[in-house]
């Protein structure tokens, strides 16, 4: 399914294609647990930015390989590049229009030890679809 959302004002928008029942990744690491952070991470050719590009900055720590993007206007973290997935897009599911009435289940995922998760680096899926 397509799905959209953005930032709190409108002026970031985005698309993002989905399977109908998603899986959500509530990650526990510094930056993901203080911005409330629910994550729908999809393929970079599933997302795709409808406007805002000129609005968005980026804020990036320790590795600098997540790439944190929030719109300048409002401050709401809508999408960011995940480090567990460089080649994917981690979309906030409480950004997404209408994300209450969508099918879903909740994972967490233990950011605060990222490093013995992925011993290689990185993820080798996206974890965006119930079994």
């Amino acid at each position: 399914m397509k799905l959209q959302g953005g930032c709190h004002c409108g002026q970031v928008r985005y698309q993002v294609e989905t399977p109908d029942k998603l899986v959500l990744s509530e990650c526990n690491c510094s930056i993901c647990y203080k911005s409330g952070m629910i994550g729908l991470i999809v393929p970079l050719a599933q997302f795709q930015l409808l406007r805002g590009e000129d609005q968005l900055s980026t804020y990036t720590f320790n590795t600098s390989t997540a790439q944190h993007h929030f719109c300048s206007n409002c401050g709401v973290k809508s999408f960011y590049v995940p480090r567990s997935h460089p080649d994917g897009v981690s979309v906030n599911f409480r950004c997404l229009d209408d994300a209450a009435t969508l099918v879903h289940k909740l994972s967490p995922f233990n950011g605060q030890e990222w490093e013995q998760q992925y011993p290689a680096g990185r993820a080798e899926s996206c974890p965006n679809a119930l079994d």
